[in-house]
């Protein structure tokens, strides 16, 4: 454990205070912003690769395992929507990690690109890439960000010493390897830099006693982190993200935990609409996270598979249950150079990084790499 790595929980670790005029789930006021019974609804060719199962749309180009959740239309609204909730949590904020005018930064896993395009617009003198395996980027983006197709488990081909800031969220239902992952996101970043990963918790929970061990939307989130492990991959803890950073050389260590609340249940306004948003996302989120789980890893049937989402979804809107799950966001930094700052071999770092500015224009971010299509919005035709 390096002497600069240290695992710091806050943010809201309180018990999160209930609203005791909490509405039924049921009530008109709540039917106008999405009820339980409502639903919200060039490359290779290849790349475009996928396969139908169990009614969704999911990634094949890379092998059907590589990913457990879907890239269809329903799936991208949802992780858009976890975007906004993530953005509530966070107070608006991007990022953590205390950056100071990065010029190139990576989203490791970018989905939508939603994460990266707002970096684009927060960031306007920086350069801004997103890698991942599915071709589901918009094409219209802000100039200086653009996205490439890769599995990022692979080695990468881009040049040591490059990244200011690396980020990943929500990749610990995918990534079978972190040891291998954090080793190639440590070499590429550049000493000084820093690298950040946000991820959901798997475990729902309660400051009240009131979400019971068999509640059916706890079981059914139980059951995929049951899936899961099976194959190797640990649901988010504090704890994880610190170990995993610390295995990989990084320093200045921070570890932040939110609470995530689901439901109309908290008292306070920014919570409640947290809460909303929770419901919606457990709604859309919970079969396509957990039916190739259930289904491909713990072998049960479709029709037991669904029948456990169908009922997880539904007992979500019990209003008298208070659950929630943690969001973890560890950061940390790559170790500067011990030489002074000024020395030849600080220089010959800066004079590969400044050299990378053309390249940028003509190459991907893993070089074998397939980039995707993107015109900037500044070309955008009146």
């Amino acid at each position: 454990m390096h002497l600069l790595s240290k695992l710091r929980l806050h943010h809201e670790l309180n018990a999160i205070a209930v609203d005791p005029q909490c509405p039924d789930y049921d009530d008109d006021g709540y039917e106008s912003s999405g009820s339980c019974g409502s639903s919200v609804a060039s490359l290779k060719s290849t790349v475009h690769e996928y396969i139908i199962e169990n009614g969704r749309r999911y990634h094949a180009y890379f092998g059907v395992d590589k990913s457990i959740t879907p890239t269809d239309e329903i799936e991208q609204d949802r992780l858009d929507i976890h975007h906004e909730i993530m953005l509530l949590l966070l107070e608006g904020e991007l990022h953590q990690a205390p950056l100071e005018n990065p010029r190139k930064i990576l989203d490791v896993g970018t989905g939508t690109g939603i994460w990266a395009i707002d970096m684009a617009d927060k960031y306007p003198g920086s350069k801004v890439l997103g890698v991942d395996l599915s071709p589901i980027q918009p094409n219209w983006v802000p100039p200086n960000c653009r996205f490439t197709v890769d599995d990022v488990e692979a080695e990468w081909s881009w040049r040591s010493n490059t990244f200011d800031f690396v980020h990943i969220r929500n990749l610990v239902h995918d990534i079978h390897d972190w040891s291998k992952l954090l080793s190639e996101l440590y070499r590429c970043t550049r000493p000084g830099g820093w690298v950040e990963i946000a991820e959901m918790g798997g475990e729902l929970l309660s400051d009240d006693g009131t979400l019971a061990d068999n509640h059916p939307t706890k079981r059914c989130w139980d059951l995929l982190t049951a899936a899961l492990r099976a194959t190797g991959r640990e649901p988010a803890t504090g704890t994880l993200l610190n170990n995993i950073l610390s295995a990989a050389g990084f320093e200045e260590i921070e570890v932040v935990a939110v609470k995530q609340p689901i439901g109309l249940w908290p008292h306070d306004k920014r919570l409640k609409t947290i809460g909303k948003m929770g419901m919606l996302n457990i709604q859309l989120g919970t079969e396509a996270y957990c039916m190739a789980a259930l289904t491909r890893i713990l072998k049960l049937s479709v029709e037991a598979a669904r029948e456990i989402c169908r009922d997880g979804v539904a007992a979500v809107c019990d209003p008298g249950v208070h659950m929630y799950n943690f969001f973890y966001i560890a950061y940390a930094r790559k170790p500067k150079r011990k030489d002074d700052d000024h020395d030849e071999a600080t220089d010959s770092v800066d004079a590969d990084y400044d050299s990378d500015d053309e390249a940028w224009e003509d190459e991907t971010a893993f070089g074998q790499g397939l980039e995707v299509h993107h015109t900037p919005l500044s070309a955008r035709p009146a």
